[in-house]
């Protein structure tokens, strides 16, 4: 059975709480019609922020699911495998990817993570939560304040870059395209969304006009750039 991930260039509850087109999208990709999905929120990259934990109950309490999330900041009360086991779709919040990703690496829910989606589960997130499933990524988490590439868990092939529509991101995708740091992928604006099933793009889905994803690829040591597009699913 293949899983599903749902990667947010920005947007859904976190940016935009009076749209919330994207999650409603998320929460339509499960399947089974005989029960609410079991929403973990894992706000790792965040640090655990309080705030951002109460803003997803806020929005998520009025969506068809059953929400609940997995705090990380104490190891002695979480349990990363009982919550991979519990619930059926995890969406991961903003922040640092470098540090959420040694944490999930030091107690395993990396691993957790990937054994979920290959029987199935949904994973989903924004910025952070949308790049961490790629090979690699342009993130703001190497080095405070700048672009750089960033190696991450590798679940979908590719590169993989958030917020493509504001200042520095698509230059910096595009430069290291170039010179090789990275390989061809997705840049994400915010309000966009692309959603794979297994490492199969299947749907682009947008909260507001004029958000797009494109498909960033090298052609003759050029740096070639279109919009996806993907034919409706059988």
């Amino acid at each position: 059975m293949s899983g599903q991930i749902v990667a947010l260039g920005g947007g859904g509850f976190s940016m935009e709480p009076d749209n919330l087109t994207l999650d409603r999208y998320i929460l339509s990709s499960w399947r089974d019609l005989d029960r609410e999905p079991r929403v973990c929120f894992i706000p790792t990259a965040s640090g655990d922020s309080a705030d951002y934990i109460g803003r997803f109950y806020s929005a998520f309490e009025k969506l068809p699911c059953r929400p609940t999330h997995l705090a990380l900041t104490n190891p002695q009360a979480a349990d990363p495998g009982s919550a991979v086991l519990e619930n059926d779709l995890f969406y991961v919040g903003g922040g640092n990817t470098r540090e959420m990703l040694g944490v999930w690496r030091e107690c395993g829910l990396d691993q957790g993570l990937k054994e979920a989606w290959q029987a199935g589960k949904i994973l989903c997130g924004i910025s952070a939560g949308a790049i961490c499933w790629f090979e690699q990524a342009i993130s703001d988490s190497v080095v405070e304040g700048e672009l750089h590439p960033l190696k991450c868990l590798g679940f979908l092939p590719g590169t993989a870059s958030p917020h493509y529509d504001e200042p520095g991101r698509r230059e910096t995708f595009h430069r290291c395209l170039v010179s090789g740091e990275v390989s061809a992928g997705y840049g994400i604006d915010n309000s966009a969304a692309l959603h794979f099933e297994g490492e199969r793009l299947i749907n682009v889905v947008m909260s507001r006009p004029g958000a797009c994803a494109y498909l960033v690829t090298l052609v003759n040591g050029q740096v070639v750039e279109r919009k996806v597009r993907t034919e409706p699913t059988e």
